[in-house]
């Protein structure tokens, strides 16, 4: 279970987030991830830590802390985590985000267990509304038919890729992520949120062509 401790660094890092990577969010990946390791049979508490810490650095949020980790490493440093302990969190965190074609697959099950909580969390109807929370947050329009899906896109492509729209995002990433998953439950959870992601793409268009 997550500490007041642990909870309190949390929502200090994403008080202020509206684009779906907020206080929320880590909670779930930590829940998610931890009911993976246990089916896994994986280091709880190092899957714990990175499911915890894994985005308080993110590119996208904290630029200037990203490339040490700071935010990461100064937690675990005054929490006295063991350094070994912290050099494999901080390695999972580097394993763990989605880079198109340049996506690992982590070394470790743990590393394992916390990329596909992360993907998990990305996915479904929690997936759903994390994408238009994120594509309003960054302007993006929510469907165009004149923009087309980029589809296999390199880590540097990917990231580029701001003309998109809310819509491809599910054909340029979150659809591709149930077959990346790395374990038999990650694989199992993913199934029913891939389906309701299809009923929901499908109900869009319906109504986007005015049949409905």
């Amino acid at each position: 279970m997550m500490t007041d401790n642990e909870k309190k660094f949390i929502k200090s890092i994403f008080s202020g987030d509206s684009s779906g990577h907020d206080y929320y969010y880590t909670i779930r990946v930590y829940k998610l991830a931890t009911k993976i390791a246990k089916q896994e049979n994986a280091d709880i508490k190092t899957v714990q830590l990175a499911a915890l810490l894994h985005d308080v650095d993110d590119i996208k949020l904290s630029s200037d802390t990203y490339a040490a980790k700071k935010n990461a490493v100064d937690f675990m440093t005054i929490n006295k985590i063991d350094g070994k302990r912290i050099e494999a969190v901080c390695k999972i965190i580097d394993e763990v985000s989605f880079a198109g074609t340049d996506s690992v697959v982590p070394d470790t099950i743990e590393g394992k267990c916390v990329q596909d909580a992360d993907r998990l969390d990305a996915i479904g109807a929690i997936g759903i509304a994390r994408t238009f929370a994120y594509g309003g947050s960054r302007g993006r329009k929510i469907y165009d038919p004149e923009i087309k899906s980029k589809i296999k896109m390199n880590k540097d492509e990917y990231q580029k890729n701001k003309n998109s729209t809310s819509i491809n995002h599910f054909y340029e990433k979150l659809l591709l992520l149930k077959d990346m998953m790395n374990t038999t439950e990650g694989r199992k959870l993913a199934e029913h949120r891939q389906v309701v992601m299809l009923e929901f793409l499908n109900e869009f268009m319906i109504e986007w062509e005015g049949k409905m």
